[in-house]
């Protein structure tokens, strides 16, 4: 087999970028002068470009608004919003286009608001921070960041994903547990938003504690897309640099990637030996994810395919840099195989260009250009799953009604991210060691019920014992904005009493409301998981 196939499921074509310098932050600015400028443009049902422009990454969902916007500047967001809005037109904000629900595609949404065009990254002299327009993607970010200035972002590993969306929900990725959440680095926000008049304006809020803003950016700390208003730009500065020199503001980006691959085919696996595999990844992580520690520069995957994919893998990445690094792949690699008396198939390791690998086409993608249609559902983790979920999971990855593009996904998180209060930001799951996320993705229409049926079985399963949702514990610890699963708010599936809303933002809840009560007094923002005002 191929290590692109074993990676294929483990990660998420790249719009190329303008080295930009000097890029302004003002909100009332009139970024519409000048001919390089894109848009507006208006496409409705009859036009060509229409039905193209309708899906996502998502093909399940396919809405049908009475037009797409596809707009190139703040001042063509802030026109577009105050028309929809005071006409009374639902309104809906698409990036990157990567929703796994249909927050894009609701029916009721009559505007589509397509930000794919502003997709700007450059250096902000004036507030010594990068900024980065929503249509960018991370391959885009990654590339202009490290081309311009040597550093990055600790982001997702899916170049095709719009920072959009991703920033604001609190994304992750391969350099989270050395340097943190995305959000931990992000300086401010410049937001769309709509008075109680219907009038849209732009906003800039910072982090700076005298910001009379402060509480819209930090909403965006987490809080999730498509709640409080159109982000129009984010401003990137790690918190505690200082200087004029943008190479000292962000993480400097890696040289270079080790990256280990190993498989395991399920032919022989007992699910004494596949248990202890599993059992001995998460035991790592308890034990490996402090701020700060040798362990932490070590990010691993583990894709746990169902039987009918005739194997699973694990794959590890690690700066090539950083002091021991091959020794440290070595020693995690010895401890999850400890005691299972199994060998892989597959054990290669190589080193690669960091950029290289964190820009790849397609890395991460569910499916391809015709078979997307996918439903994912996610869990924090504050150590291994317990014996009796590790049994739950062995059953459903070895039943007949799963297939080869199915499974779960366990991903190593904590280290730096474990060093953030809960409150300092919207992302409140801070003391976790690990993601996981249960998936499946298929083609046909026709097999909607089947694969939907399996895949919230499989999690209901997981966690019975909590009413079918990973409510916080000593174990779970809820779940990802990014990864938006509705069933949480379905008392079918949601059995446990405790809110959806509050399995993603726990204690922060009321404070996102306040936040949402004060800048979309109107509602104008909104979708099935979408922050609600205070009662």
């Amino acid at each position: 087999m191929s290590r692109r196939r074993l990676l294929a499921g483990a990660g998420a074509a790249v719009a190329g970028g303008t080295l930009g310098t000097g890029v302004t932050g003002t909100a009332d600015a009139d970024a519409d002068a000048g001919p390089e400028v894109f848009g507006p443009v208006r496409i409705r049902p009859g036009d060509p470009r229409y039905d193209s422009l309708l899906r996502g990454n998502n093909f399940r969902f396919a809405g049908r608004p009475d037009e797409i916007r596809v707009v190139g500047s703040t001042d063509q967001v802030v026109r577009t919003v105050t028309e929809a809005a005071r006409a009374g037109r639902r309104v809906a904000v698409r990036s990157g286009g990567h929703c796994f629900e249909n927050f894009t595609a609701d029916p009721a949404v009559r505007t589509l608001l397509d930000l794919s065009a502003m997709d700007a990254v450059g250096y902000d002299a004036g507030r010594r921070a990068f900024a980065v327009q929503p249509g960018a993607t991370l391959g885009q970010v990654y590339r202009t960041l490290f081309k311009g200035w040597g550093v990055t972002i600790p982001g997702g590993s899916c170049p095709a994903v719009g920072a959009g969306g991703h920033f604001a929900g609190g994304g992750y990725g391969a350099l989270s547990r050395r340097y943190g959440s995305m959000v931990d680095h992000l300086y401010g926000v410049e937001v769309v938003v709509v008075d109680r008049d219907g009038t849209a304006r732009a906003v800039v809020a910072t982090r700076e504690q005298d910001d009379p803003h402060r509480d819209l950016w930090w909403a965006h700390t987490g809080g999730g897309g498509g709640n409080f208003g159109v982000v129009t730009k984010y401003w990137l500065r790690s918190p505690g640099t200082t200087g004029t020199d943008p190479a000292n503001l962000l993480p400097a980006s890696p040289a270079q990637m080790l990256e280990c691959v190993l498989a395991w085919s399920w032919e022989g696996m007992t699910e004494q030996a596949f248990t202890r595999l599993v059992r001995n990844f998460g035991t790592w992580h308890e034990h490996n994810s402090a701020p700060g520690s040798r362990s932490a520069g070590l990010y691993a995957i583990f894709l746990l395919s169902h039987r009918g994919a005739g194997y699973f893998s694990l794959a590890v990445q690690i700066d090539a840099g950083l002091p021991g690094a091959d020794d440290l792949v070595t020693e995690f690699v010895s401890a999850v195989t400890a005691g299972t008396g199994v060998e892989p198939l597959v054990n290669t390791r190589r080193t690669m260009p960091w950029l290289h690998r964190m820009t790849w086409p397609g890395t991460g993608e569910a499916g391809d250009a015709t078979a997307r249609r996918y439903k994912n559902k996610a869990a924090y983790l504050r150590r291994s799953l317990t014996d009796e979920q590790l049994a739950t999971v062995h059953r459903n990855l070895t039943d007949s009604a799963g297939h080869a593009s199915s499974g779960i996904l366990l991903i190593g998180y904590g280290g730096q991210v474990r060093a953030v209060a809960p409150e300092a930001t919207a992302v409140a799951q801070r003391d976790v060691v690990m993601k996981a996320v249960y998936y499946t993705t298929w083609s046909d229409a026709a097999d909607d019920a089947a694969n939907l049926s399996w895949v919230r079985a499989f999690y209901r399963d997981v966690y019975a014992r909590t009413g079918g949702v990973p409510v916080p514990n000593e174990v779970n610890d809820g779940s990802y904005i990014n990864y938006p699963d509705v069933d949480l708010v379905d008392p079918e599936w949601n059995t446990s009493g405790v809110p959806g809303r509050t399995l993603y933002y726990k204690d922060n809840y009321p404070r996102l409301q306040q936040a949402k009560a004060r800048w979309d007094p109107r509602g104008v923002f909104r979708h099935a998981l979408g922050i609600e005002p205070p009662a």
